[in-house]
């Protein structure tokens, strides 16, 4: 049977290297590789293993923000405690203007935008069906999971 396994997602910038600054000091994410072009590309890992690719971008439209615009539209990353996570933030210089929502599937969720304007999410989630489906099923796959990088 044939596995997927998701590895990166990609994000063109308009200033690749003031994006890729953003993640790794508001959001924590490490440098992993960078292409040494100009403008350079660069492969940033976050704290939760899924790796961001910030490469030069040549268009930029302000529709992108847009969470209900057609295809990809937001990175969530899950916290233990939005109001934690947003005072965090905040420290490190974001602005949220956004009230916290529910989520679908239960919990809540605080959308916010990175330095280019990218739509980002907190979600926090309790112990429930769809937290304990999700750990389920990372459980039942983890003896084939691949080895390391």
């Amino acid at each position: 049977m044939m596995r997927f396994a998701l590895e990166h997602i990609g994000l063109a910038a308009r200033d690749t290297v003031a994006l890729k600054d953003w993640y790794v000091e508001v959001l924590g994410a490490r440098e992993v590789f960078t292409d040494g072009k100009s403008p350079p590309a660069f492969l940033l890992e976050t704290a939760g293993g899924l790796m961001i690719e910030i490469y030069p971008g040549d268009i930029r439209l302000d529709q992108t923000a847009n969470n209900q615009l057609a295809g990809w539209r937001h990175l969530a990353m899950r916290v233990d405690s939005i109001e934690s996570a947003r005072a965090e933030l905040a420290r490190r210089g974001v602005i949220i203007d956004e009230p916290i929502k529910p989520a679908g599937g239960g919990g809540r969720v605080l959308f916010f935008k990175d330095c280019e304007g990218n739509l980002l999410h907190l979600v926090e989630r309790s112990e429930g069906p769809l937290h304990r489906k999700r750990h389920e099923s990372t459980v039942q796959s983890a003896p084939h999971a691949p080895g390391p990088r």
